[in-house]
């Protein structure tokens, strides 16, 4: 017999808040002001939540996921090896063609601007390759 959830039927937003919540400590503040740039950066940014308990944050597809470790914070691009990183935000995932990753621990504080440069730069990717027109077969 599956056991009741409590999360059942609450929006993506929603179990994000719960989840900054339930971390109550430096992790959750530190996801809670990501969360609160991606939003500054893009208002209209889509929440979502994975069926492993991931937030994901998109807009014409994924511009990134929050991860919450123990002693990390981690923010994954989808497709942060395409993007410029002039303040060198990305310090993890490095080596492979695809995805780029900031991982924030206790106490460190990653620039706003930038992040939301990047942030927005992402959007730019996304939707850039939604508007390219197909080539019939």
């Amino acid at each position: 017999m599956k056991k009741p959830d409590s999360t059942e039927g609450l929006s993506a937003s929603a179990l994000i808040d719960q989840r900054i919540a339930d971390l109550a400590d430096w992790r959750g503040q530190t996801l809670s002001r990501m969360r609160q740039l991606i939003r500054e950066a893009d208002p209209e940014v889509v929440e979502e939540w994975t069926w492993m308990g991931t937030p994901v944050w998109s807009h014409g597809g994924i511009i990134c996921t929050g991860e919450s470790y123990k002693s990390v914070v981690k923010l994954t691009f989808a497709k942060g090896a395409s993007l410029d990183d002039p303040a060198r935000l990305f310090n993890s995932s490095l080596d492979g063609n695809t995805r780029r990753a900031i991982d924030i621990r206790e106490g460190e504080v990653v620039d706003a601007i930038a992040f939301k440069a990047l942030i927005r730069a992402a959007i730019a990717l996304n939707t850039a390759a939604k508007a390219k027109p197909r080539r019939a077969k």
